[in-house]
This record gives structure tokens, sequence and C-alpha cells, in this order.
């Protein structure tokens, strides 16, 4: 099959000449081959992955390389109960830093591939609602999709987050859970450990809940940004003040965002707030590694305004930034109609509250991450 490009552009001519040789096992051949090819680019780190076998929903789900791998690295030395395991992406990076590691899964597909992609760990079929180990941290990933679209209460995960917590109340576990979960829902579910949350390739990739066993002490929420390798938690000091833009505006990752740690990281940097309730911060300096927009001017949200300044830049390629307003940045760019030459951005927010509340809009010259 490897020598099918199955792109746009042959793919009909692909899938005639699979169905010509391979008949009724065309269909599964097809979605096995672009499902390595897919999984190569995600899972890649772990090792060759090429021969892995896959569903759909499960390489949706599958955790990417450098998360599962910051996870394991987490667990080492310790002994692991991979209990919703699938099809062994967490097993994989698993096997190299647990003292012994087992996974189950109550899915007879799933764990058939699980066999087949990490055939060097023990596994066993069983439901995660009824533990099967003991003196072992216990691994959990209920699904947060089901025909490729998102389960947002968690109450809806399969299985139930609510349920999960019930069933191992008192073990040391770590659950993985959606980015975009609600942190107070958590909270009034009895979790009472430390939520991370993880970002790599420049997007939050999941929210991680690990029990009070495993936690750091007097660590509630972690912001992990493995692009840069930093690590920011609400323990670290949060003196954070807020005032008017410097040279630099910066937008801080968005796991320090998702994670509520703007204050903290912004402390850690010597940055300060444009604002105390937008994410905004700005500085004399960007920290390193970090993207930052050069302030070159502060005007109001009018068009006419924005259209002249934008203008007199010669902007060709305008990137709009919004924090805090009801604006479309779509719409907004179709309206002002940049036809330079040069690359503009503009961050747009809100600055104050209740009658001195205004709408601010810094013309920036975008820069590259600074080493």
């Amino acid at each position: 099959m490897a020598r099918y490009p199955l792109t746009d552009a042959s793919l009909l001519a692909d899938v005639t000449a699979i169905r010509n040789r391979y008949t009724d096992r065309a269909t599964a051949l097809i979605e096995t081959t672009l499902l390595r090819r897919k999984a190569v680019i995600k899972l890649g780190e772990l090792g060759d992955v090429s021969g892995w076998l896959f569903t759909d929903d499960a390489l949706q789900q599958a955790t990417a390389a450098p998360v599962a791998r910051h996870r394991a690295a987490r667990l080492a030395g310790a002994v692991v109960h991979d209990a919703t395991c699938s099809i062994g992406t967490e097993l994989a990076a698993l096997r190299s830093t647990a003292a012994m590691l087992v996974g189950s899964d109550i899915d007879e597909v799933r764990l058939a591939m699980a066999h087949h992609n990490v055939p060097d760990v023990a596994l066993c079929r069983a439901d995660a609602l009824r533990p099967v180990s003991r003196d072992a941290v216990v691994l959990l990933d209920p699904a947060r999709r089901s025909g490729g679209r998102r389960r947002f209460d968690p109450r809806d995960y399969v299985p139930p987050l609510d349920g999960l917590l019930d069933a191992y109340r008192g073990r040391a576990t770590v659950v993985k859970c959606a980015p975009g979960i609600d942190f107070d829902a958590v909270r009034q579910l009895g979790f009472d450990g430390e939520i991370e949350v993880t970002s790599a390739g420049g997007s939050v990739r999941e929210a991680c809940l690990w029990s009070a066993q495993l936690a750091e002490p007097g660590v509630r929420r972690r912001a992990c940004v493995l692009d840069r390798d930093e690590v920011v938690t609400d323990a670290d000091p949060d003196d954070c003040p807020a005032g008017p833009a410097g040279r630099w505006i910066v937008d801080p990752d968005g796991a320090v965002v998702r994670a509520g740690l703007v204050r903290h990281y912004a402390a850690r940097h010597g940055l300060w707030q444009l604002d105390p309730d937008i994410a905004y911060l700005s500085g004399d300096h960007v920290p390193a590694g970090v993207r930052g927009f050069e302030v070159l001017d502060e005007l109001p949200l009018r068009d006419k305004v924005l259209r002249r300044a934008l203008s007199q830049h010669d902007c060709g390629q305008l990137e709009i930034l919004v924090r805090g307003v009801d604006v479309d940045p779509d719409a907004l760019r179709r309206r002002l109609r940049p036809a330079g030459h040069t690359s503009i951005s503009l961050v747009i927010t809100r600055i104050g509250s209740g009658a001195g509340e205004r709408t601010s809009v810094f013309l920036c010259r975008p820069a590259a991450a600074v080493r």
C-alpha cells in the first residue's frame, strides 16, 4: 500500500486500483494506511509506529508523543496501571520509565490493537469502573469523542469522570481530560489534587488531574509549556502590577492562560498586565523563546483611524488578536482592506472597567520568537 500516495489529486485512481486488487479488504487497507501516516506525525517520537493498528477515534484521542513522554517522566519509577489503555499510546511512553506496567481496556478491538502495537506490555480486558489492580498509580483517559464529535460535559465521558473519581477515591490516579474542562466543576466532584494544563506545538493539548498523592506539595494548578520546557505553578509569586503598554506586548502561552497563571508568569519574567482581568502582558523585553509584538502606536477602535494608520505603515499582511472585546477579526480585516507590503499586528483589548472602560488597539510590528 505504501506506493499509493492517496492524495486529493490521486485518490480516485488509487482507490479504484486498490479495490480492483484487494476487493473486500480495500476499505480497511486504505483506512489503516492513512491512519498510520497521520500517526507518524503525531506519535513518531514514541518509536516506529508505521506498523501500528488504529481506529480513527482512537488516533484522534491518542496523546501526542511529547505530552505522553512528559507524563511518563513524571511517573518515572512508579508501578503504573493504564486502565483505559486503548491502542497503547501511553503504554509505549511508559514502558521506558515505569518500574512495572500493565494495561487494560474494556474494548476488545482496541485491546487487540494494543497487543499488536505494544506486545511487550502485559494486558488484560477489564472495565475501568471496576478496579482490578492495587498498589499502583492508575492512569485513566476517558473517551471525549464519539464519531469525531467532542463531549464537553465530563459526566458524558466514557467512562464518566464522576464515576472514575468515585471508583478510585483515595487511590493515586492520573486522569487525562479535555483542556477546556471546567475546573470548578472538577473540584465539585470531590477532586482535591493538582490540575496540570500542557501545551505543545503552540497549542494547548490537555488538562490532567493528578491526585493529591502525586501532586507537588502546595501546588493546585500547573502550566507546562513543553516547547520551552517551562513550568509555572500557583505556588510561584504572583506580584504583578497593571499599567500602560511598554515597548512590547506579550500574549502568554495558552497553557498559562488556561491554568489561570498569567500573573505568576508575568512576575517571573518582569512583565505587567495591561488590565488586571485581561491576559495580555507588557514589558520592556520579551522572555526568551516567546513571540512579542513591538508597540508602534495606540489607537481607538475606529475603522477610519485604523485604515489610515495601516496605510501609513504600508500594511499588507494583517494579524488581529482580540481579548475582552466583541470583535470578529476576519470581518474587521475585510473592512480595513490592507493592500501594502509589510506585516502588522493589531492587538485589541479592553482596558479598565465601569465608567473608565475603553477599547484600545495597539498597532504593533510582529517579531519572531526572541532567543
